[in-house]
C-alpha cells in the first residue's frame, strides 16, 4: 500500500505527491489529525474550522473518483505504524511542508521512522520554495520555472480502500474555545475557484491602489491567502490563471483596459513575494523563535509589559486604528497587509513588547496563517532583522492616509461612532468626551523615538554589519545587493514596501 499523506495540500488537482503515488501502484488517501498540534499557541477556533470545511470539501471530491478520504486522529509516527503493521507500507508521498517548528520536529520523527522501517517517503515540492538551499543566487529563475510547469490533472478514478475513517474531535474536546469569531470565511476549493475568478474579472481591477486600506482591501483583494495556506489551490494554478489573464487583457482594446494592467502585474509578482519569505523560515526554522540578528538578543526579553500587552489584545490602545484593526481581525480572521504590519509595529515599537510573546497571538486570529510569511514579518516589523530599515507605522498618519473618514473605525468602535471627522483619529483631542473609549496608553511620538534610539544603538555595535550581510547573502532578495540602511539611522513614520496582500 502508498500511501498519500495529505497536509497543507488539501486538493487532488496540481498535486505531484498524489500523482507519484497512482503511478506506483494502489494508494490509500490518509489525512493525519494531530490533536497535539492544536495545543500549540497559534491555533485556534478558526482555523479549526477552516479545516474541517476544506476537509469535507476535499472527501467529496475523492468519493467522486470512487473511494473515500481516510482520517486517522493521533500522533503520525503512531498512526503510520500501525498502518505498516496492517497493511505493509510500500511508499509514503506527501508534499514538502514549511510549517510552524511543531510539524518541523514532527517530520523529523518520520523520517526517523521510515528510515527504521526502510519505506521511501517521497516528497515533491508544491511551490517555489526549495530544500536545502545554500543562497538566493537564481532563486527567482528558480521560483518561474516551477510556476510555469504544467498543472497536474486530478485522477480519473481511485481504487476504494476498505479501512475505517475516524472522527476528528470536537473543538470543544479539543479545548478550543471560540475565539470571537462573527463572520469566518468558507473553506474548500470550490470557494477557491469561485473567489480567483471574481478577482481576476470582477473584483481586482483597483487590488493596486486598494489593498492597503481596510475600507476597501476586503473587496479588493483576492482573498485567496486562507485558501492558498491550507492548499486547497496551488500557487502554481493561481499563477498559471492569472498569466492567462494578463494575455487576455493585453488583447483588449486600449479603452477598455482600465486598470487591470497594474493590478495583474502586482498580484503576480507577490505570488513571487509569497515563497521568497517562506523560503525564509525553510532554511532557518528557528526564525519562529530566535531573532533574525542576534545583536538583538536580550533587547526586549526582560521588558514585557502585561497591561499593554492586554490592551493590544483586545483593540483598548486608545489608537483608534489600531483598535478598529484588531477587532474586526478578531471578528474576520482577516485584515489586510499594511494594517497586519501596524499591528505588529505597533506591539514592537510603541508598546515594546517581545514578538515572541505577541506573534503566537497574531498567527491565532489569521485564519490564513503562514508561518514563513508571518514569523519574516513580525521580525521585520519588530526590528529585528538586522537587514532592514526601522519602519515604525505612525497609527494615526495610517488612519488619515487610509480611513480619513473614519468609515472603518466607526464600524469595528462603535464608542467613536458620534465622533467629529476632524477628531476621529485623535478622539482625546475632542472637547467631547469619549465615553468608554480609552485614553492613548503610550505617547505616540515618544514611544517611537525611544524605540528607534534603542535599536540603532545595537546597530553600532562591533560585527553588526557582518552578520547582517551573511543574512543578506542566505536570504536577501537578489533584485538588489547590501541594503544602504545597514547601520545607517532611517526611520519611516509611513513606510512604504512590497505588500504581501493575496
Amino acid at each position: 500500500m502508498n500511501i498519500v499523506w495529505f497536509k497543507r495540500d488539501l486538493r487532488i488537482d496540481d498535486n505531484a505527491a498524489l500523482n507519484m503515488a497512482l503511478q506506483a501502484g494502489n494508494i490509500m488517501p490518509l489525512y493525519i489529525f494531530e490533536p497535539q498540534l492544536w495545543q500549540q499557541p497559534d491555533m485556534s477556533y478558526r482555523q479549526y474550522s477552516f479545516l474541517l470545511e476544506c476537509l469535507a470539501d476535499l472527501n467529496t471530491e475523492i468519493k467522486k473518483l470512487g473511494t473515500s478520504l481516510i482520517i486517522k486522529v493521533g500522533d503520525a509516527v503512531g498512526i503510520l505504524n500501525k498502518l505498516n503493521n496492517t497493511h505493509k507500507i510500500t511508499g509514503l508521498y506527501s508534499h514538502q511542508e514549511t510549517w510552524n517548528m511543531w510539524t518541523y520536529n514532527r517530520d523529523k520523527q518520520v523520517k526517523k521512522w521510515t528510515k527504521d522501517n526502510n519505506i521511501t517517503w517521497h516528497e515533491p515540492t508544491q511551490s517555489g520554495v526549495i530544500r536545502v538551499l545554500q543562497n538566493r543566487d537564481g532563486w527567482a529563475a528558480k521560483w518561474y520555472k516551477q510556476m510555469q510547469q504544467p498543472i497536474i490533472a486530478a485522477p480519473k478514478k481511485l481504487n476504494s480502500v476498505d479501512i475505517r475513517s475516524e472522527c476528528i474531535p470536537s473543538a470543544n474536546e479539543l479545548g478550543i474555545n471560540n475565539d470571537g469569531i462573527l463572520t469566518p470565511q468558507k473553506g474548500g476549493r470550490d470557494e477557491a475557484l469561485k473567489l480567483l475568478h471574481s478577482f481576476l474579472h470582477d473584483r481586482g481591477e483597483r487590488y493596486t491602489k486598494e489593498m492597503s486600506s481596510p475600507v476597501t482591501a476586503y473587496d479588493s483583494c483576492s482573498r485567496l491567502s486562507a485558501h492558498i495556506a491550507f492548499g486547497c489551490v496551488s500557487i502554481r494554478e493561481v499563477f498559471q490563471t492569472t498569466e492567462k489573464r494578463i494575455k487576455q487583457i493585453k488583447d483588449m482594446t486600449y479603452g477598455t483596459k482600465g486598470k487591470w494592467p497594474s493590478a495583474m502585474r502586482s498580484f503576480s509578482g507577490r505570488l513571487r513575494w509569497h515563497c521568497h519569505f517562506i523560503q525564509k523560515l525553510e532554511d532557518t526554522p528557528e526564525f519562529e523563535i530566535k531573532n533574525m540578528h542576534t545583536a538583538y538578543n536580550g533587547l526586549r526579553e526582560n521588558d514585557f509589559n502585561e497591561q499593554y500587552f492586554n490592551a493590544w489584545q483586545q483593540g483598548k490602545t486608545g489608537y483608534p486604528m489600531i483598535d478598529a484593526c484588531m477587532r474586526s481581525l478578531i471578528a474576520t480572521g482577516w485584515l489586510n497587509f499594511r494594517m497586519r504590519a501596524m499591528l505588529m509595529s505597533f506591539a514592537s515599537y510603541h508598546l515594546w513588547l517581545d514578538w515572541r510573546k505577541t506573534a503566537p497571538y497574531l498567527a491565532g486570529l489569521f485564519t490564513d496563517y503562514e508561518p514563513g510569511i508571518h514569523y519574516s514579518q513580525v521580525q521585520m516589523q519588530s526590528g529585528t532583522t538586522g537587514i532592514n530599515s526601522i519602519r515604525i507605522y505612525n497609527p494615526i498618519k495610517q488612519g488619515v492616509d487610509h480611513d480619513p473618514t473614519g468609515v472603518f473605525i466607526r464600524q469595528w468602535i462603535p464608542e467613536l461612532k458620534y465622533m467629529p471627522d476632524e477628531h476621529i483619529h485623535t478622539p482625546w483631542k475632542s472637547p467631547n468626551r469619549m465615553g468608554s473609549y480609552p485614553m492613548p496608553i503610550v505617547d505616540e511620538k515618544l514611544a517611537r523615538k525611544q524605540a528607534a534610539d534603542k535599536l540603532y544603538a545595537v546597530r553600532k555595535k562591533t560585527n553588526y554589519k557582518q552578520q547582517a550581510a551573511n543574512i543578506v547573502h542566505k536570504h536577501g532578495s537578489r533584485k538588489s545587493g547590501l541594503p544602504r540602511t545597514i547601520g545607517k539611522k532611517r526611520v519611516s513614520k509611513n513606510p512604504k514596501q512590497t505588500e504581501l496582500d493575496l
